[in-house]
């Protein structure tokens, strides 16, 4: 990723500022430190705290990124997890360097700031899905060295790791779990990949490593930080191909759908959606798998058709194929085949996903139906699945006219959202109460909105 400049001062800082014609008093007072402190920066003798680097960007009208090159001298596009300087090089040794480094950063306060403000970039997409379909795993994943052995042992430490992760994440929100994820990530996981090891517990290891990766962007994602969750997502779909794991691999596809899906990237959610479908089939997947890929590319195909509202009877009637193969699949069980990750998509889950499809399609009462059955059966063990779901059933009984019942279905999702640590889940109720908007004369509507803001306000 290029060094830090090392003594050798900060150039780039130095030369931004005299493009803008001003004197290092005058970069100092606007950006409210010292001249002393500002001079010391450029020559690269004081470090440059998260704040002060926000407040440079800030009045230098530039994005975070690119002064984070002109203080550490390291280009952003070298932080893409894929592709970067060597796109499409699946090779254990540049995919390890990769995903340590990205872990890595996260372990930096300055440099995890540039993470988290990083936007959501949809021309990476395309580039990722390129390398996904056409590049070759590489020959052999085994590695030597001068490291300690990896067994399989680490490598069930490591799933076993990402389940228990998982379930803090479910019933807590991604807030409080995902600071330990990226620690596990770079004090254990990290050390490991750049162990030794054959190609049977590399080809392993990579698959966990990647499951762990994927608990990285998907916390990130939850916490709304949506070019770090992207760059997660990425280095998890390259560690899966590394280990040519295909199943892993529409995992992160379908993730990556959605978050697609929750951007109103329509056409990048279609293009993932079906990414995954045919990973999915390609490696002939339980059916557990495919009906998870079938019901998103269902939904990611309502999204962008909006048949609800354009009455475009084509697209809803591929969706409604879509939605009808996966409840076949899903019918068929569970097999041996089944990788560990698909458990989470239990029945309440699917019925969740489907439900939401079959409110694009504008059809309420099937999706209140499957959204309340959710609910029912998400219980206390998902607190945040069933807040969602709490949400999804009133947004269901508001496209019916259904006033009173949305606002009770909604009401009940506030203690919830309070409880977790799920930017996300406030988010979503947030735009459902902006959805009542037609009926902001209603007395019902403003106390409920004065109910939700006094409650979150608390």
């Amino acid at each position: 990723m290029g060094k830090p400049y090392e003594g050798k001062g900060r150039p780039d800082l130095a030369r931004a500022r005299t493009q803008r014609g001003m004197t290092q008093e005058e970069a100092a007072a606007a950006v409210g430190v010292t001249p002393g402190t500002w001079g010391r920066w450029e020559r690269g003798e004081q470090g440059i705290r998260a704040y002060s680097r926000k407040r440079i960007a800030a009045v230098f009208e530039m994005g975070a990124a690119e002064v984070e090159q002109w203080i550490e001298g390291w280009p952003h596009g070298e932080t893409s997890s894929w592709p970067g300087t060597e796109y499409g090089d699946t090779s254990t040794a540049t995919t390890v360097k990769s995903a340590a480094l990205l872990w890595r950063y996260e372990m930096d306060e300055s440099r995890r700031h540039v993470l988290a403000t990083l936007p959501f970039v949809p021309s990476l997409l395309g580039g990722w899905l390129s390398s996904w379909n056409y590049t070759p795993p590489p020959r052999s994943v085994a590695q030597q060295g001068n490291r300690h052995t990896v067994g399989m042992a680490d490598v069930d430490r490591t799933n076993e790791a990402r389940t228990v992760f998982g379930q803090l994440d479910d019933q807590f929100g991604a807030g409080l779990v995902r600071p330990t994820v990226m620690r596990y990530l770079d004090n254990t996981v990290a050390p490991l990949l750049r162990g030794r090891y054959d190609d049977r517990v590399g080809a392993a290891l990579m698959s966990a490593a990647a499951g762990m990766a994927w608990l990285a962007g998907w916390t990130a994602f939850d916490l709304n930080r949506h070019g770090q969750a992207q760059q997660h997502f990425g280095q998890a779909l390259r560690l899966a191909k590394t280990g040519d794991d295909p199943l892993t691999g529409a995992w992160v596809l379908t993730t990556m759908t959605l978050q697609s899906m929750h951007l109103n990237q329509a056409t990048m959610a279609i293009w993932l959606a079906r990414a995954g479908t045919d990973t999915a089939r390609r490696a002939q997947a339980p059916p557990r798998v495919m009906a998870l890929m079938l019901a998103r590319e269902a939904w990611a195909t309502a999204l962008q058709t909006n048949p609800a509202d354009t009455h475009d009877r084509h697209g809803a009637k591929h969706a409604e194929r879509l939605l009808i193969e996966a409840e076949r699949a899903y019918a068929q069980g569970t097999t041996d085949r089944d990788p560990a990750w698909i458990a989470r998509y239990d029945e309440a889950e699917f019925k969740a996903q489907t439900g939401r499809c079959w409110s694009m399609l504008g059809e309420h009462r099937r999706a209140a139906d499957c959204a309340s059955a959710a609910v029912a059966e998400f219980g206390n063990r998902f607190p945040r699945s069933a807040q969602r779901n709490r949400l999804h059933t009133a947004e269901a009984y508001l496209g019916m006219g259904e006033l009173e019942q949305a606002l009770d279905a909604a009401r009940a999702a506030i203690p919830a959202t309070k409880a977790l640590t799920s930017a996300r889940s406030v988010d979503l109720i947030r735009q459902f109460a902006g959805r009542l908007e037609p009926y902001r004369s209603s007395v019902m509507v403003r106390e409920f909105r004065d109910h939700l803001n006094h409650e979150l306000a608390a």
